[in-house]
C-alpha cells in the first residue's frame, strides 16, 4: 500500500468528520432557534389568553358592582319610605298615647 494513499484516506475521513460536525451544529442551532420561536409564540398566546381572562373578570366585577350600587340605592329608598311611614304612624298615635299616659298618671287608686 502506498503511504500517501493512506494519508489521503485519513484526510478524507477528517474532512468528512468536520463536515458532519458542521451539519450537526447547524441542525442543533436550527432546533434551538425553532424551540425559542415556539416558546416565544407560546408566551404570547399565554399573555393574550391571560389578558382576555382579566378583561372578562374586570367586566364581571363592573357588572356586579353596578348591580350592587343599584341595589344599595333601591334599599336606601325603601328604608326612607319605611321611616316616613313609621313617623306618620307615630304622629297619628302620639296624641292617644299622651292621653293614655296622662290618665294613668292623674288617676289615683285608693
Amino acid at each position: 500500500m502506498d503511504p500517501m494513499r493512506g494519508q489521503g484516506g485519513i484526510q478524507m475521513l477528517l474532512t468528512a468528520e468536520h463536515e458532519a460536525q458542521q451539519i450537526v451544529t447547524a441542525a442543533r442551532n436550527l432546533k434551538m432557534t425553532r424551540l425559542k420561536q415556539a416558546k416565544d409564540e407560546a408566551d404570547g398566546e399565554v399573555a393574550k389568553y391571560k389578558s382576555h381572562l382579566e378583561a372578562e373578570y374586570q367586566k364581571s366585577i363592573s357588572e356586579s358592582t353596578g348591580s350592587s350600587d343599584s341595589t344599595v340605592k333601591r334599599l336606601e329608598a325603601e328604608t326612607e319610605v319605611k321611616i316616613q311611614n313609621l313617623k306618620a304612624k307615630a304622629s297619628n298615635v302620639s296624641p292617644e298615647v299622651v292621653q293614655m299616659l296622662l290618665k294613668y298618671i292623674t288617676t289615683v287608686r285608693t
